[in-house]
């Protein structure tokens, strides 16, 4: 379900009233692939409400390139939605989602394992809010950016 961000402080703290812990990640998500799935599968497996904090078409744009978004930001947040594996999507439009994370406090972080603690952009986030960093392994030759160097013929 798509959540305005400004409510996100909210539906975490009615969360943690009601017993449940929160996992937050966040991504493009641009071309949803199975390596996609299995990462969202797993940050799920860390709590029992997950939080996809996915970047606006602005943000991608800026991240990615003028060609990017292969997909809109409303398309993307609905199929992320429709995951079992993802409870609620909250679009932001900065490069990184730091401010976003400062203000939720989530209880669980995951990041791709591409990343370490000494890598990680949102560490001290993390660290002075309390919430545990977990890094999840890639599905081997499984990207969008392999995808889309396909369809192109590269």
């Amino acid at each position: 379900m798509l959540i305005k961000r400004e409510g996100v402080r909210d539906l975490i703290d009615k969360l943690h009233k009601d017993g449940k812990t929160v996992v937050a990640t966040n991504g493009c998500f641009d071309i949803l692939h199975v390596g996609h799935v299995r990462y969202l599968e797993k940050t799920k497996s860390f709590a029992d409400v997950s939080i996809v904090l996915l970047n606006s078409d602005k943000s991608v744009k800026s991240i990615k390139g003028p060609t990017r978004p292969i997909n809109n930001e409303n398309d993307r947040a609905e199929v992320l939605g429709a995951l079992r594996s993802v409870d609620y999507v909250i679009l932001f439009d900065e490069d990184s989602p730091r401010n976003l994370l400062d203000e939720m406090k989530p209880d669980v972080y995951t990041k791709g394992a591409d990343y370490t603690m000494e890598t990680l952009p949102e560490a001290d986030i993390m660290k002075k809010n309390g919430t545990r960093v977990e890094f999840i392994e890639f599905v081997q030759g499984k990207s969008t950016t392999n995808i889309l160097k396909k369809v192109s013929g590269e």
